[in-house]
């Protein structure tokens, strides 16, 4: 879900938007918690048919996002390792999502880049300013895919930074406060980098194929992290934390904050799902490049979050896709007579461009790949 927008340097990339964006005032959603109003400025309320609807009862067992257990995947005996790639395979055609216990990572990293991050948002507001978001951007502290001054906002503080390769990075951004913000980003994103690198070898043999196709074909991939600050809302039901999308990347790994409330919802069969979070668990989405190319057989599903009336909430995610210069299409060994090719190839850097320059609509983004059944005649 990024790009390198930003970055003058940036291959092929447009150094800003080829247009100018007049975004009118945006609220800091953490201020307007402070002044405690009751009422809702008026551009984040959502239009009565994107309100969440906020279950009050617990979802039944069955609607529960499935869980992998990443150790039989990488130490399992050959039963284990089997059934674990079925329940792989069988998740990402299902439901797009999973979460990933046992995944490795040392439990201490997972802490630290939720305490820097944490810190972060709790410093004075003009500080936090100091690494601006420009509009039609996505690196920085602000908001994130606005393009109008009247479109809605969501109820969320977001800060972003690219990380790989380095020519995404704009060091302009990589704040000096909390103190060992940046040494900590460093450290999660190469764990969270080698995890994205073995899902996809996984994901490759549940799809039959060798099980470093993914890793050839990506290149030097990009990488970037985003965190998500939801702060507690005098009225969840009128306000999105985050609207409806799916995402662009390749893989997107989400970590919860701990005894966070819950504010991931998925659509499954039409259906806002809430995601249980896990302690220590990590979510993995697959992203519309995925979907590409599996020509549609693992699906990259729409999400969104919502806020809650006491509890504020973290989350920290990694975007893990292609090489810009990557040319993308549905694989053949994926396709035949009864599965048809359902997306034309493209380039990955024109899909990143085409992706933060629009707003977040549903699966709007993955639109422009789709081959019509007209087209195909």
């Amino acid at each position: 879900s990024f790009s390198a927008l930003s970055q003058p340097n940036s291959v092929n990339m447009a150094p800003v938007p080829m247009f100018p964006i007049n975004v009118g005032h945006i609220d800091d959603v953490q201020e307007l918690k402070k002044v405690k109003k009751a009422a809702i400025p008026e551009r984040f309320v959502r239009d009565v048919a994107e309100r969440p609807t906020l279950a009050t009862t617990p979802c039944s067992p069955l609607k529960n996002v499935p869980v992998i257990d990443f150790s039989k995947l990488l130490h399992g005996n050959p039963n284990e390792f089997h059934g674990e790639i079925l329940k792989l395979s069988a998740s990402c055609e299902d439901w797009g999502f999973f979460q990933v216990i046992n995944h490795g990572i040392d439990l201490s990293l997972i802490e630290n880049i939720e305490r820097v991050g944490m810190d972060f948002f709790m410093l004075p507001l003009e500080e936090k300013q100091k690494y601006p978001m420009a509009p039609g951007t996505v690196q920085g502290y602000g908001q994130a895919f606005v393009f109008s001054e009247d479109q809605k906002l969501d109820w969320c503080n977001m800060f972003a930074l690219g990380l790989v390769p380095h020519f995404i990075r704009n060091p302009n951004l990589w704040p000096t406060k909390p103190e060992k913000f940046s040494e900590t980003v460093e450290n999660y994103s190469k764990e969270i980098r080698k995890l994205c690198k073995s899902i996809l070898s996984f994901l490759a043999l549940s799809l039959g194929l060798d099980r470093d196709v993914f890793e050839e074909m990506f290149g030097e991939a990009v990488q970037a992290i985003r965190m998500n600050y939801y702060p507690a809302c005098p009225r969840p039901d009128l306000v999105l934390g985050l609207s409806p999308h799916s995402d662009g990347s390749a893989l997107t790994v989400l970590q919860q904050g701990k005894g966070s409330s819950v504010g991931l919802q998925i659509l499954k069969d039409n259906t806002w799902v809430p995601v249980q979070p896990i302690p220590n668990a990590l979510v993995i989405n697959i992203g519309d490049t995925i979907e590409v190319l599996t020509n549609g057989r693992y699906k990259s599903v729409e999400h969104r979050a919502v806020t809650h009336k006491e509890k504020d909430r973290l989350s920290i995610v990694t975007f893990y896709a292609p090489s810009y210069e990557t040319e993308l299409g549905p694989m053949p060994e994926l396709m035949d007579k009864s599965k048809p090719c359902k997306y034309k190839r493209y380039n990955h850097g024109e899909y990143s461009k085409h992706y933060v320059t629009n707003k977040l609509q549903g699966k709007k983004a993955l639109e422009f790949a789709k081959i019509h059944p007209k087209e195909a005649l």
